[in-house]
């Protein structure tokens, strides 16, 4: 039986030990040369962040892709850094296994976080296009309320009912959005109908007039309206006028008393605004033979 000999042990491990310290004095030189890449790697993606930020910001003003942008630039000029640095040290086989292991590990997250991305992306692009700045009053993704915060996620709109709404990027992104705040005038349609006994000619002329006089109603554009059809019971026909305003409130009350006026001055002038009317047409015959068969039981 062979004992453990503790001489052959101690030679075995001094053999490592030696050739271990032999290995890192022949790769000094390669290890100083790896410090140096990495420290000028470091300063170089911290001048890199700082013009990638400055050139965001002429882009957009949201601080949080700004921030983002620059992170991404500092981390990707690092990896690049290490990266040489293990190329230097001639761990070549290393940078290839983490390579393959980021790819594989980036497949992965691409799928478990899908949706995420794709609201990540789809908020860079409306931070870069800017269709609409907090305090705007928006309408997408069938809701409509006033812009709180703009995320690289999610916007936080406030509606006019009162309640906080959170719409997805993407949601926002690939549908339309009606911006009401970008233009300083809104116009404002009524719809109407008055009888077929009516003179249209002096209609649209109260109609023109009575509006035109209302203080909220925009001076530099004009007031018109605009037959659009024979009804059932009544000729219709469209009123549009501007007001200097783009807010919802200002919008609602606007269109509010200009109906109130415009029912007024028809009153005023005799001009009637007809019912629906509904012809019932009976079979006198049939009514007849009701009648007879019910007299007869």
């Amino acid at each position: 039986m062979e004992y453990f000999n503790i001489n052959k042990s101690y030679e075995i491990v001094k053999e490592k030990l030696v050739g271990w310290a032999e290995a890192i004095i022949a790769m000094l030189p390669n290890i100083v040369l790896c410090i140096v890449l990495l420290i000028g790697f470091y300063f170089l993606a911290r001048l890199v962040r700082m013009l990638t930020e400055k050139g965001t910001k002429k882009i957009t003003n949201n601080q949080a892709l700004t921030k983002l942008i620059g992170t991404i630039s500092f981390i990707v000029f690092m990896s690049l850094g290490f990266f040489v640095a293990l190329s230097v040290l001639k761990l070549d086989k290393a940078v290839t296994s983490l390579l393959a292991g980021a790819g594989v590990i980036g497949l992965a997250l691409s799928f478990a976080f899908q949706d995420s991305a794709t609201n990540f992306i789809s908020g860079v692009f409306m931070a870069v296009r800017k269709p609409f700045r907090i305090g705007d009053v928006i309408e997408t993704a069938d809701e409509m309320g006033v812009v709180q915060h703009i995320n690289l996620r999610n916007i936080v709109m406030h509606s006019f009912n009162g309640q906080e709404v959170i719409i997805p990027n993407k949601d926002v992104f690939q549908n339309k959005i009606r911006n009401y705040t970008s233009l300083p005038n809104r116009r404002v349609e009524i719809n109407c109908g008055v009888a077929y006994s009516s003179d249209l000619v002096h209609v649209k002329e109260i109609g023109e007039k009575a509006i035109s006089a209302l203080d909220f109603v925009s001076k530099s554009k004009d007031v018109n309206v605009f037959f659009n059809e024979y009804g059932g019971s009544a000729i219709n026909f469209t009123l549009y006028f501007w007001i200097d305003s783009n807010d919802q409130p200002g919008f609602l009350k606007a269109r509010n008393d200009a109906i109130i006026a415009l029912k007024q001055a028809f009153d005023k002038n005799d001009i009637g605004i007809p019912f629906p009317i509904r012809t019932l047409d009976f079979d006198l015959q049939k009514i007849k033979e009701l009648i007879t068969n019910s007299n007869n039981q």
